[in-house]
């Protein structure tokens, strides 16, 4: 698998691309998205503990479908690493609840819906000739700092490798900075 984008931590903060993704080491834009039709969510509230941010293009779409299920079969692996899942796509509500209720998965889906991408772009990764997020991964620390990102081709499943990687990464570094 290729990937068009990827981001490890490099320590400067910047990748260079101002159209890209953001970069390892930024500071990730607040989120404050619905997750349901009364209910927002937002990345402060998940201070001190690492988020996987999963954009993807659509509800019902045949790759995106086998994405979230997948991430939905291993929720547990990202438990052990007390990280937070949270899907976003330019989906309406209605349409995540939907979703989440015939897939039966147990992560909040946000909608970027009004205005239409609005996080996405602040994340770098929103694909405005199709009006759709693009397939994007953001690890984001404890801190609310992206310490991984990552950009799939659309008709891709990028799969867990890369996150499981950047998340025992930062179970690593975060060890080694508690043992100091």
């Amino acid at each position: 698998m290729t990937s068009r984008r990827t981001h490890q931590s490099n320590g400067n903060g910047s990748n260079g691309d101002k159209s890209g993704p953001l970069a390892a080491g930024q500071a990730a834009p607040d989120i404050d998205l619905l997750a349901t039709p009364d209910q927002k969510v937002n990345l402060r509230q998940f201070r001190g503990r690492p988020v996987i941010l999963a954009f993807y293009p659509a509800d019902w779409s045949p790759v995106c479908g086998d994405q979230l299920a997948l991430y939905n079969e291993i929720l547990p692996e990202f438990n052990k690493h007390s990280a937070q899942l949270i899907g976003i796509s330019v989906d309406g509500v209605w349409c995540h609840a939907a979703y989440v209720e015939n897939r039966k998965l147990h992560f909040p889906l946000l909608a970027d819906f009004e205005p239409k991408g609005h996080i996405a772009r602040k994340f770098g990764v929103y694909h405005a000739a199709e009006g759709v997020c693009e397939r994007a991964l953001f690890v984001v620390d404890g801190e609310g700092i992206i310490r991984w990102s990552y950009i799939s081709p659309m008709g891709v499943n990028p799969g867990a490798d890369g996150i499981l990687t950047a998340l025992e990464s930062l179970h690593s570094k975060e060890a080694a900075h508690a043992r100091r």
